[in-house]
């Protein structure tokens, strides 16, 4: 009897190895193009699983992980203070993995003179203080800010290490998404917004950015990889600790020697 016992628990095991993964991933849009081209390539590999990711942004990936609508939550910000009491209170303990690191590109339309400016001067942009490119050493021309909406952690990225958690000015047009900065951008001389590094399109010039006042640095693999670029930002996963064993197989996958390689070919720093 013991044997069949432990016979049937044997098969019962197997079969919880061998079912094919389903995984629900929702978040920040910088994240977005990474998690799909990593899934789309697990998939590959492991026949029958299905792992479905979706946008929105970081504060709409981390909803989701509290009313348990999503296995992992993308986000390109740390969790905040109240998200954390408010998992706290519902009783979940949330894992926090680094997946890889991005450079956060100021752009402009490319018929803009403007090459490089200094933090301090992205800084009254997006405050509004400054309101026109002669202000800045550029033409005589109107400045029209882009930004991303309060969701997004890229919002907030840029609010706290670019601007130095000033406010952004209520005249700065805050969009959906990230490609709709990139068309906006590229449509509108007077333009500036910022997207990150793996968005870059020929439509929109990238800035060298200084926070000296002296060196300034362009927005690329290199210079993200050694540091040299002053705005670099971790790209996160968090995930539910009891859904550990669920989501362990895809997050692996995506710290492999393989999906750190999807990582770059993407357009992000690897984190090894």
């Amino acid at each position: 009897m013991k044997k069949v016992l432990f016979a049937g628990i044997a098969i019962a095991l197997m079969a919880a190895t061998q079912a094919p993964l389903r995984l629900v991933i929702k978040g920040s849009d910088t994240v977005l193009p990474l998690s799909q081209k990593e899934a789309e390539s697990f998939m590959k590999a492991n026949k029958g699983s299905a792992v479905t990711v979706v946008g929105g942004g970081s504060g709409v990936g981390i909803s989701a992980l509290m009313d348990g609508t999503t296995d992992i939550a993308m986000s390109s910000r740390k969790l905040k203070l109240d998200e954390k009491m408010k998992l706290q209170e519902s009783g979940k303990n949330v894992k926090e993995v680094i997946i890889a690191y991005d450079a956060l590109a100021v752009i402009v339309n490319p018929g803009n003179k403007i090459k490089q400016l200094t933090r301090e001067q992205i800084e009254n942009i997006f405050t509004g203080k400054y309101t026109n490119w002669k202000q800045v050493g550029g033409d005589d021309m109107q400045i029209i800010a882009y930004s991303r909406e309060t969701s997004s952690g890229t919002y907030e990225f840029f609010k706290e290490h670019v601007m130095k958690k000033k406010n952004y000015s209520p005249k700065v047009l805050n969009m959906p998404a990230t490609g709709a900065i990139i068309q906006s951008v590229g449509q509108t001389k007077g333009a500036i917004g910022y997207v990150g590094l793996a968005y870059l399109e020929k439509e929109v010039t990238a800035l060298k950015v200084s926070y000296d006042g002296k060196t300034f640095t362009e927005p690329n693999m290199t210079n993200a990889k050694n540091k040299s670029y002053p705005v670099v930002r971790p790209l996160y996963y968090y995930y539910a600790t009891k859904s550990e064993s669920k989501v362990k197989p895809f997050v692996d996958y995506i710290l492999s020697t393989e999906g750190q390689g999807i990582v770059e070919k993407v357009g992000y720093v690897p984190v090894k």
